[in-house]
């Protein structure tokens, strides 16, 4: 089989890694803002006895780079290895799209145009004309709607039977687009600033974002109590089928694997999966919008303030649903100290390993009662915001001490609105997000709920080795409002966040006796009847919000600084602001 290479390069927000999902059947995360593709995705396509190396670039301006990305991108291309460069154009701001074409065509020989987005641009009133363009380029140019799949037959038959050329394009931008595009109507364009004057605006850009926020969060609180509830009861109907089938001489299999490993999955499964599935695509539907630029764009004057880039709050949006995906999305940062800055400081936000643990103490302690749903969004809201205000306070720390330095511009370009896909929003989530979160917490909860049981059950007298251990601990977790299971709970969750809450549960049921929960109230019993009040649930969230990272995102961060000084910092940063939260709130709350 023949071998070539093909290589996608474009604009930030055209479409790219839709087209390469297309050709190649991989998965890249795609959205509808710029700066998605952070570095260079490789995949395959064989067609008609060819395999094809397909490469997604990092989107581009033009051939003179003023970023990182930019300049591997054009690395890439000035190498050689491409046997073909397909242009991505975005038909709906084709005249921009065209300045980088054109520049494009004169250094390259083996070009393919591919104007994309043909629907959106419908819509508005733009016509492309392609066989024109085709002729005034005198390259090829292949028109699709790559989400979609139209169109891209065409251009993996162009890909195949493509020729090299070396001529190009000598005529200006505006003479290629008054020739090649009707706008009959700007009508869209028009709503867009409409709608950008609210969103982007002074007054309501800020209670918009807070509003929106907190209606997501709140439809995922409301909409986890009966699935939750249904999987609770349908784990502890098959444990008890498994409890009456293994008899106490089966200790092995009974402990470990029933009482250890199916019932901290059973947790993890029964708390993660109903949040997760709800969250993750009401995000999307943001993201695919077009409105999470927007939020960039309304956080700028803050983080200036902050000395900090204000391109983290993308990151900072990634993070939410996984803190190792916020840190890879720093990559978009041009600027290397920034890029540090947003790295170090992701961990402060609450990845949706925590969220489970955040709504849970929120309801069981801080806003249980009447309108409880909307109290308990409100105050996962309010941890979320905290997050970025400690986010901000440390990145202007880090600016005036370690990472001094000039503060770069802030270039973003602000999408179209769009309509979002549904269809792919729910794939996507389910696909990349939900069982990959999920995945990973199975992964670990499983040797996790063994190792617990274990611990539990190898006494020293009449003592368990985490009683010990948690003894231990005791003295200084008082400091914090905590107690030694729950810090012991914090340490031994490090493989993953998703297992601290089960860890403590699995710890007080040894002790009392209390295994299983029918509802919060119950699982609030136990809590309480091993010492918890309303500062013990603050501190625990609070610690939640500000601890190490897990190993996962450790393993990430290493890998993205290439230093071990800035991992071992990723870890010391959380975990000593959160220290000193804790005492400070216990020493003034718990007092009073």
């Amino acid at each position: 089989m023949n071998n070539k290479t093909v290589v996608l390069v474009g604009n930030p927000n055209t479409g790219k890694s839709t087209i390469f999902n297309a050709l190649t059947g991989s998965h890249q995360h795609t959205g509808n803002w710029s700066g998605k593709t952070v570095g260079n995705a490789t995949g395959t396509m064989d067609y008609k006895g060819v395999r094809y190396e397909i490469i997604d670039l990092p989107g581009i301006y033009s051939t003179n780079p003023i970023s990182e990305d930019e300049k591997c991108a054009m690395d890439c291309i000035k190498s050689g290895i491409a046997d073909i460069v397909i242009i991505v154009l975005d038909s709906t701001c084709l005249e921009r799209n065209l300045i980088l074409a054109l520049e494009l065509s004169k250094i390259c020989c083996n070009v393919i145009v591919c104007v994309n987005l043909i629907d959106e641009a419908h819509k508005k009133g733009i016509i492309v004309d392609i066989k024109k363009l085709e002729e005034i380029l005198n390259i090829p140019v292949v028109a699709t709607v790559a989400r979609n799949g139209i169109g891209m037959d065409k251009l993996k038959e162009e890909i195949h039977s493509h020729n090299t050329s070396c001529q190009s394009c000598e005529c200006s931008v505006e003479y290629v687009y008054t020739n090649c595009v009707e706008n009959s109507c700007n009508i869209f364009n028009n709503i867009d600033r409409k709608i950008d004057r609210i969103v982007t605006g002074k007054i309501w850009a800020l209670p918009i974002m807070a509003i929106l926020f907190c209606f997501i969060l709140w439809l995922t609180i409301l909409g986890t109590n009966y699935p939750s509830a249904f999987l609770s009861s349908f784990f502890k109907t098959v444990e008890n089928y498994l409890l009456y089938i293994f008899d106490d001489s089966n200790w092995l299999i009974k402990g470990v694997f029933v009482e250890g490993i199916f019932r901290t999955l059973s947790w993890v499964v029964a708390v993660m999966l109903p949040p997760m599935t709800i969250f993750f695509p009401l995000f999307a539907i943001l993201e695919d919008s077009g409105y999470l630029p927007r939020i960039a764009f309304n956080s700028d004057k803050v983080f200036k303030k902050a000395n900090a880039h204000s391109k983290m709050v993308m990151s900072i949006c990634m993070g939410l649903g996984c803190n190792a995906v916020g840190v890879v999305a720093a990559r978009i940062i041009e600027s290397k100290k920034e890029r540090l800055i947003a790295i170090l400081t992701n961990c402060f936000m609450p990845c949706n390993g925590r969220f489970a643990g955040l709504i849970m103490l929120a309801s069981v302690f801080i806003a249980s009662g009447a309108f409880g749903s909307i109290k308990v969004a409100i105050t996962v809201l309010l941890c979320i915001l905290s997050g970025v205000i400690i986010t901000l306070i440390i990145s202007y720390i880090l600016s005036k001490t370690i990472l001094r330095g000039q503060q770069s511009s802030f270039i973003l370009e602000l999408p179209p609105y769009r309509r979002p896909d549904i269809k792919n929003i729910l794939k996507r989530s389910v696909r990349e997000k939900i069982l990959y979160v999920l995945g990973r917490a199975i992964v670990v909860a499983a040797p996790a709920g063994a190792i617990i049981w274990i611990m539990q059950n190898v006494t020293f007298g009449d003592i368990s080795l985490m009683t010990y251990i948690a003894n231990f601990l005791n003295p200084f977790a008082e400091l914090m409002g905590l107690d030694g299971y729950i810090l012991a709970a914090f340490i031994l969750g490090m493989p993953a966040n998703e297992i601290v809450i089960p860890i403590i549960i699995m710890c007080y049921s040894g002790s009392s006796g209390i295994i299983e929960f029918e509802n919060l109230s119950e699982l609030g019993a136990l809590l309480r009847a091993n010492g918890w009040n309303y500062v013990t649930a603050i501190c625990t969230m609070i610690f939640s919000l500000n601890h190490f990272p897990c190993g996962t995102t450790l393993l990430t961060i290493k890998k993205e600084t290439k230093s071990v000084k800035w991992t071992v910092l990723a870890f010391i940063l959380p975990t000593v602001t959160g220290i000193v939260l804790c005492m400070l709130i216990n020493l003034f709350m718990g007092a009073a």
